[in-house]
Order: C-alpha cells, then structure tokens, then sequence
C-alpha cells in the first residue's frame, strides 16, 4: 500500500466518527432549544410535548445524544433519517417544490447524512466500540 492509500485507510473511518460527533452535536441543540431552552430559541418557547414539534425535539434530544456517543448509532441515525424525511414532507414541501425555495435545505441534509450512519455505522470512536455489534 502507498503512503497516500494507508492515510486514507488509516483516517477514513476516524473521521466517519468526527462527523458522527459534530452532526450528533448540532442535532442535540435542536432537543435542548425545544425542552431545556438552552440556547434559548424564542420561536421554540412554546414547543408541547404532546405536539409533532414536541415528538420530534425528544427524537432530536435523545437521537441526538445517541449519536454524539455513538451508542446505537444505525438504528438510532434510521430512525432521524425517517423524522427528517417526514419533517420535510410535512413542513417544508408545502411552501414550494425545491428545498431552496422551501427552506428545507438542512433537513434534506440531515436525513440523507442520518441514512449514511445507518448504512454506514458511526466508525471507531464511540460508547458502541468498534466491531462489537452491528448497530453501532
């Protein structure tokens, strides 16, 4: 192998795990606006529970710690890429047909990264270790 080849082989799934971590870090602060206001997000005030934006802040809130450690991290990045999907559909889509025009850039983003971690696994560097199970 070359030198070039071995760094990619050697970093490729170290970084899978980086972005791992910085995508499950980004997502979190959408479950800790909602719930906890932290940070404080005055359009979230009045987020319920019982609502499709309370449902979706516990699967962002709990999901999104679950990839930050990278325990359960392909059937947890499934599940988010499905909330994503339908958060789309339902939010976005209807104010116009591409996500530029509907501001739905970011969930598109999210979901097709979530369905890579499903595919893909959340790499070395997390709670679920590496070849341990294979839904990590």
């Amino acid at each position: 192998m070359t030198q070039d080849a071995s760094f990619v082989a050697t970093w490729t799934p170290r970084i899978l795990s980086v972005l791992r971590i910085v995508v499950g870090a980004l997502y979190v602060q959408h479950g800790t606006a909602k719930f906890l206001h932290i940070p404080h997000v005055a359009a979230l005030d009045s987020v319920q529970l019982m609502s499709l934006g309370g449902w979706g802040g516990v699967l962002e809130l709990v999901g999104g710690f679950l990839l930050l450690i990278g325990l359960f991290t392909r059937p947890a990045a499934f599940v988010l890429s499905g909330e994503m999907a339908f958060a789309y559909f339902i939010a976005h889509a209807p104010r116009g047909p591409l996500p530029i025009v509907n501001g739905g850039e970011l969930a598109v983003v999210y979901c097709f990264v979530f369905l890579y971690f499903a595919v893909a696994g959340g790499g070395p560097w997390g709670v679920g270790g590496r070849g341990r199970s294979p839904y990590m």
